[in-house]
């Protein structure tokens, strides 16, 4: 017996906390009165204030330039602020709100109590029934439910006060709560209801399985209001859905008898409770659920004609040795991170379809888990998760740190384990919650306290793994730790990190790590490699987030004359963003009892000073550049392998290789391994330069043995050009799964004898090239006049949030058609030939040049400075042309040929018949390229 609240209410905002004193509960007693509609909130309905330089935001703002570099002056005008750390609401209100409407009670209600639900509420909640207060409720991880007792039938006063602040101190940036993703709206979304409850009813039933045995223990817990519960019969019964064949399952019937009940009685005592436990057989044909099969049980408890379903599934999580195992199979996790980014809404969708979109889009991409940083989603997404067959991390919505810790005393330790319960309690049963942990990267005495919090779990709810925090610390308690090592990059390695430290090669992996540690490791928050901003995707944002960073990045992009390079940057940095990622999550996938990782992520952060690190943008849709079915191919249940120790060859040494296989998937394949080596077009493949079997055989579940090596002798491949090797596992059945790599190879570098003046000395170049020579001039290490430090990879998260961590460039840009390319190739965007290039190169400030002049080849700058500059350009000086170029041209690998054939390209080119530089520039504006 149910109503629905959803529809208009009457709403008010209290900024000054004055309406309880003032009686606004009283019906019609709230002043100014807006009609508003809930489920919602009163941001997105436009009511609070615009932002202005004194809105007290939610969450830190770690780069202030904002509010004292004269760049951002436009933007921080009377009405016309634009802040670029974050995603904007078009309306901001911090404090308490109130909403107020009429209910009417039925007949067949009387005698009945009334329980208000209110699914998610963002904070604290307090309720009144005309001028009765019920109290109030402060969950952001659960609903609120309020008591409300017998109503007389007939027409009520329902009130409700919101208050969005910070009620205890979860951290500024946690997820929960921060303006960093969701925002902190306020309000009430999801099912509004009142319901009408038996006087003895069941309250809840925990459900556990039992795989061995094939059944399932049900934990029922049965409420009254009255003294004492009395006798009474349970009966329980279950269905099998979701997949073919649906099952009934036969009804198990319990007694329960409260031999309590006189003696609360005699006592004067009211209210009761009783707990009855049951095991349900489920049957030998009882089908288990994981990400392949997600077989899922409803289960139904019936008392006194009324009725109690929930979901479960036959389904245990475990370790074994350094793996994590679901049903006892190994299972490595592929996961991302769900941060509360809604930015129609600013809250997280309650309907199953949203999350079901999600979850799809996911599991194109080879993901199989979310985890839910500092925050836990509705009922809805568990729901999907389930019937999709996807896993879930969730966490308290806790971020301790930045001003805020554990352990130490304050409310927040209380507040964890309330909310803990209430998570445990609400969605424990669902089988897509697999893992737990308390928050993210927690500050203060979190080993101690963390140690007691992940014994307190295991002991309460043992149906799923747990872990202290997202981050650290990994401690003995520990199901599995979830750390920031092993990955590419840690935070603040900068150029000591292995893509701008380390020449490619694709035998990395984590091994000493795995052996060095008893538990499963899952690292955390691997990736964060940004891309350019997609100023396309700012039409999409027709809700409450506005994408006003957008506009200033876009606008330093134009104020520097670069606007119509937009797209061009975009596409490059993605190619790069791609490189990246799939190296990363390979690394990962090689390494033999690794756990597992989570992405951060494959979707965009819109807060913490705009990290876009996702190949999919804050909506979830895919970025021009990218495809699930491209990134699919190595991140899956099944993903080839190879292990090469360098990326860029000569044509004259033996190409060598070992082929590994992680497979996770539901059983051992059957399956053909081969490889082929093409000549790559970019996007495609060419003609066949050769190919073979690496073998046949069963493919073990896991990735712990090299299925084959392939050796081709020296002299395969004469020319100088890409190629790209493919590794190809096709299944007795037919399905085929297939990953690539691109080769280069070089031929030896010609002896070329040239006029051309090769040098780094600037004085001297200037002066020869006025004098009509053709010269090359080469920056020495640390000369060039520059704050801008390059490395390979893109940006690491952003350079706002890490305070300018190196490097400062999303890769570099340039024109394919271009002479210098037609003896190295490249598709103009960075790729792994280029890492000796780019390792110890430096970005030129082509400022002072005249803006006709477009570089060969251009570090693209973080979208917060927009710069142009350059490492290769042309120019006429005097009567002579000159070449400057500030990419490092000293072998950093000895015997790597790429300095050698790259030089080789330069010189071509400067004794050709192309060379002819459009612009002309004055010798001392070179000059000022240079440290004096």
């Amino acid at each position: 017996m149910i109503i629905d609240l959803s529809g208009p209410w009457q709403a008010a905002l209290d900024p000054e906390g004055t309406g309880e004193h003032e009686r606004w509960y009283q019906p019609d007693a709230l002043p100014a009165a807006t009609e508003l509609q809930l489920p919602g909130s009163v941001q997105e309905q436009r009511l609070g204030d615009p932002v202005s330089l004194d809105t007290q935001w939610t969450g830190l703002v770690v780069d202030r330039s904002f509010f004292t570099d004269e760049r951002y002056a436009p933007y921080r005008g009377p009405g016309e602020v634009s802040v670029p750390f974050w995603l904007q609401p078009h309306t901001y209100y911090r404090g308490a709100a109130w909403f107020q409407r009429s209910i009417e009670i039925p007949d067949d209600w009387a005698g009945r109590r009334v329980v208000l639900h209110l699914e998610r509420v963002h904070w604290e909640s307090t309720v009144w029934l005309g001028n009765r207060r019920i109290g109030s409720e402060r969950s952001l991880t659960t609903p609120h439910r309020f008591d409300l007792g017998p109503i007389q039938p007939g027409r009520h006063t329902l009130t409700l006060r919101v208050d969005n602040r910070t009620v205890v101190d979860v951290g500024p940036n946690a997820h929960s709560i921060s303006d960093h993703t969701q925002g902190n709206w306020n309000g009430a979304i999801g099912a509004l209801r009142l319901e009408a409850v038996a006087a003895v009813a069941i309250r809840s039933a925990t459900v556990v399985p039992d795989l061995k045995n094939r059944s399932a223990r049900v934990k029922i817990d049965i409420h009254s209001d009255s003294r004492g519960v009395g006798q009474g019969t349970v009966t329980v019964s279950a269905r099998r859905f979701n997949v073919p064949g649906e099952h009934l399952v036969p009804a198990v019937v319990a007694e329960f008898d409260d031999e309590r009940e006189a003696d609360l009685t005699e006592r004067g005592m009211i209210g009761g409770s009783q707990h009855l436990d049951l095991d349900l057989p489920l049957g030998d044909d009882a089908q288990t659920w994981d990400e392949f099969h997600p077989a899922l049980y409803e289960l139904t408890a019936e008392l006194g004609g009324q009725t109690f379903t929930t979901v479960f599934g036959l389904r245990e999580v475990g370790t074994e040795g350094t793996r994590i195992t679901v049903n006892g199979r190994p299972t490595f996790i592929r996961g991302t991170l769900e941060s509360c980014v809604f930015p129609l809404t600013g809250y997280p969708a309650t309907d199953v379809e949203a999350w079901r979109r999600i979850i799809r889009i996911n599991r194109a991409h080879g993901l199989n888990l979310l985890r839910f940083h500092s925050w836990c989603p509705p009922e809805a997404a568990f729901r999907a998760a389930d019937e999709e067959g996807f896993y879930f991390q969730v966490e308290g919505p806790i971020w301790a740190n930045q001003g805020a810790g554990i352990g130490q005393g304050r409310p927040v330790d209380a507040y964890l384990y309330e909310e803990t319960d209430r998570i445990l309690r609400e969605f424990g049963n669902h089988p897509s919650f697999i893992a737990m942990a308390h928050g993210n990267e927690p500050y203060g005495r979190d080993e101690e306290f963390l140690g007691a919090w992940v014994a307190h779990c295991r002991k309460r709810d043992p149906r799923r793994l747990y872990t202290s925090a997202a981050g650290w610390p990994a401690i003995p308690e520990n199901d599995f730790d979830n750390i920031p090592d092993p990955r590419t990059y840690r935070w603040g390695e900068e150029l000591a990190a292995r893509y701008n430290s380390r020449s490619p090669e694709t035998e990395t992996d984590y091994s000493a790590w795995v052996q060095a540690n008893p538990r499963p490791i899952v690292s955390h928050e691997i990736g964060q490699w940004c891309v350019y901003p997609d100023f396309a995707e700012m039409a999409k944002y027709t809700g409450l987030m506005q994408p006003k960073n957008y506009g200033i990045f876009a606008e330093f992009l134009r104020q520097n004359g670069m606007a119509d390079q937009a797209e061009e940057f975009l596409f490059a940095s993605g190619r790069l963003q791609l490189l990246c990622y799939k190296e990363e999550i390979e690394a990962a996938l090689r390494t033999p009892g690794f756990g597992g990782f989570h992405l951060l992520g494959v979707s965009d952060f819109p807060g913490q000073g705009t990290a876009l690190v996702g190949a999919l943008d804050a909506f979830w849709d895919e970025k021009r550049y990218s495809s699930a079915a491209a990134w699919a191919r190595f991140c899956g249940p099944t993903v080839p392998l190879a292990r090469l120790p360098k990326r860029v060859w000569s044509t004259d040494e033996q190409l060598t290789f070992d082929v590994r296989i992680a497979h996770f998937g539901a059983v051992p394949l059957e399956a053909e391994v081969a490889w082929r080596l093409t000549f790559s077009t970019g996007s495609g493949t060419g003609e066949t330069v050769a190919e073979g079997l690496v073998g046949k055989g069963t493919v073990a579940v896991g990735n712990g043995e090299i299925f084959g090596s392939v050796a081709l002798a020296a002299g395969f491949n004469l020319r100088t050009r890409r190629l790209k090797l493919l590794v190809q596992v096709t299944e007795a059945g037919g399905q085929v799964y297939e990953n690539d790599w691109d080769l280069w190879f070089f031929a030896p570098a010609a002896a070329l004898a040239t006029s051309v003046l090769e040098t780094s000395n600037v004085q001297e170049a200037l002066e020869q090239a006025q004098r009509g020579a053709t010269v090359l001039l080469t920056a020495a290490p640390g000369t060039v006049e520059t704050d801008v430090v390059t490395g390979f990879s893109t940006v690491f998260w952003n350079t706002a949030w890490t305070k300018n961590q190196a490097p400062h460039t999303l890769g570099i840009t340039h024109e394919v058609s271009h002479p210098v390319f037609r003896h190295f190739p490249s598709e103009g965007h960075t790729d792994w030939q280029w890492w000796e290039l780019l390792h110890g190169a430096q970005a030129m400030l082509l400022e002072g040049l005249p803006t006709g002049l477009q570089p060969i080849v251009q570090p693209i700058d973080t979208w917060f400075s927009a710069r142009r500059l350059g490492a290769l350009f042309e120019v006429r000086v005097g009567a002579g042309r000159l070449m400057v170029c500030s990419l490092n041209l000293t072998p950093v690998v000895p015997g790597d040929p790429v300095t050698g054939q790259f030089r080789q390209a330069l010189l071509e080119y400067l004794t050709g018949d192309d060379l002819a530089p459009a612009v002309r520039v004055e010798p001392e504006v070179i000059a000022g390229l240079f440290q004096r």
